[in-house]
């Protein structure tokens, strides 16, 4: 790092911790007890407190990760400060906890940054800007401040992401654990940490592949069905290499440990699920996909809504009309067949989306139809931006992506926050003047959410506790 980007990295770092205090102090004021998911989390976090580590609310579907972490950091910090009484585990010094996370995560993703976007593709400042406006990601800043498991289950995979990057991939996959005691899920990126080392191994050996072609040019046309015919014979030939197989299990076998461990969990325990499984069962949800794509749409628009972009995907559509019917065609059966909406979600008015649920989806029932071609749109604009990556990394990305929004039954932003932040990651470094619309879009969208969360209240019938609008 030169010694002006760590200035300005500094700078960027201070600047946004200070405004995390403010906001998370106004918070603290407004809302002193614990709210919606934090009247399980703070309860059990208190029973860990106390030694009770025997002690489970069933109500709570995921591992004690959260508990655990906040015990190791709050009961060393109440011994050096001397603290005592109901202080240690307060509602405000846990959700603490999480911002410290958020700190850790501003760190990680400008080191995620930099060892993916080198000085040649990107600047300093560039980098910066990328991580301040990631870090200010309004689904994840607004956690930040709530006793959830989002801020640190992204902290965990987000650094096992970073190692696996380096090469360090033991360490990696005990990261990838300690995010999957957050949420279970998480175990979806450490198969994608080790998914991308082997994507990484097929892509040295297709541009081989592709090299010697050229040199006896008789390289298919790029897109053509005999290009396609050929990669998988290549992919067929690899894995049929014993001494190839054995350097990927070698690069890999820490990963391959993870997902036993995984496994065994999930026959031991009878599910993904720990405690109340009635509302988090499995089903194929297909347009959670989506739902997805087009989440990344609104959120990434300075990059995936561009003029430019329309262009292209209307001469892509004119060029492959027929690929396109079909691809529609699809889409309006899995929509039909495979659309799902979850009792919370019909239920808890405190939701932004129950009513984009109620006010989209339930306004008449061909709506859902009618947004196929927005979805369309927003997954070629989504492959669009990744085609800088490798087909094989590609194929991994989506896979993960597939399986970790597709089973969901429950439409929830909170889902997406990681595959999103794995997106942007990934796409090239934007330049100034979009980055700059990206954070002040953030920015906005972050001020009024909270603004609603702390200035507009309400109650519901019959009852006299205060609720508030959230994510």
């Amino acid at each position: 790092m030169e010694r002006s980007e760590a200035y300005y990295f500094s700078a960027a770092l201070s600047c946004a911790f200070l405004a995390s205090c403010l906001l998370f102090s106004a918070l603290n004021r407004q809302q002193r007890s614990p709210y919606m998911d934090e009247a399980f989390h703070v309860p059990q976090a208190h029973a860990y407190c106390e030694g009770r580590f025997q002690q489970w609310d069933p109500m709570i579907t995921t591992l004690p990760g959260l508990y655990l972490v906040s015990v190791g950091i709050v009961k060393p910090a109440a011994w050096l400060f001397g603290w005592s009484g109901s202080i240690v585990c307060s509602t405000g010094m846990l959700r603490f906890i999480n911002l410290l996370f958020s700190i850790g995560n501003f760190y990680l993703l400008y080191l995620l940054f930099c060892r993916m976007h080198h000085k040649k593709a990107a600047s300093g400042f560039q980098r910066i800007l990328s991580t301040l406006t990631l870090a200010a990601f309004p689904t994840l800043y607004f956690f930040t401040f709530l006793y959830y498991t989002d801020t640190g289950s992204t902290f965990f995979t987000l650094f096992a992401y970073l190692m696996c990057l380096y090469g360090n991939h033991k360490t990696s996959a005990l990261l990838g654990f300690c995010g999957f005691m957050f949420r279970q899920t998480n175990v979806v990126w450490t198969v994608f940490c080790g998914g991308s080392v082997v994507a990484q191994k097929l892509s040295e050996a297709w541009k081989a592949e592709l090299s010697k072609s050229k040199e006896q040019k008789n390289s298919p046309a790029k897109g053509s069905f005999s290009e396609l015919i050929r990669l998988f014979r290549f992919l067929q030939a690899y894995l049929m290499s014993l001494k190839n197989l054995t350097t990927l299990f070698l690069l890999t076998w820490p990963y391959i440990m993870m997902v036993l461990v995984f496994f065994t969990f999930v026959v031991l325990n009878g599910s993904i699920v720990v405690g109340d499984r009635s509302s988090h069962e499995a089903c194929l949800h297909f347009p959670q996909l989506f739902y997805f794509l087009s989440f990344t749409l609104v959120f990434s628009f300075p990059h995936l809504v561009t003029p430019g972009k329309m262009v292209n995907f209307l001469r892509s559509v004119q060029k492959h009309f027929l690929r396109y019917s079909i691809l529609t065609t699809v889409s309006l059966f899995l929509v039909w067949k495979f659309t799902f909406a979850h009792k919370y979600l019909l239920a808890d008015n405190r939701h932004y989306t129950f009513y984009i649920w109620r006010k989209i989806f339930q306004r008449h029932e061909l709506v859902k139809y009618i947004l196929v071609p927005v979805y369309i749109f927003a997954g070629w604009s989504f492959t669009d931006a990744l085609k800088s990556k490798s087909v094989f990394w590609n194929l991994v990305y989506f896979l993960c992506l597939f399986v970790v929004t597709v089973p969901q039954k429950l439409l929830e932003f909170r889902y997406f926050i990681l595959p999103y932040i794995i997106y942007r990651l990934n796409i090239p470094v934007p330049s100034l003047s979009k980055l700059f619309l990206e954070l002040a879009f953030y920015i906005l969208v972050n001020v009024v959410t909270f603004h609603i969360f702390l200035n507009k209240p309400f109650q519901w019938p019959n009852s006299e506790e205060i609720q508030r609008f959230m994510w």
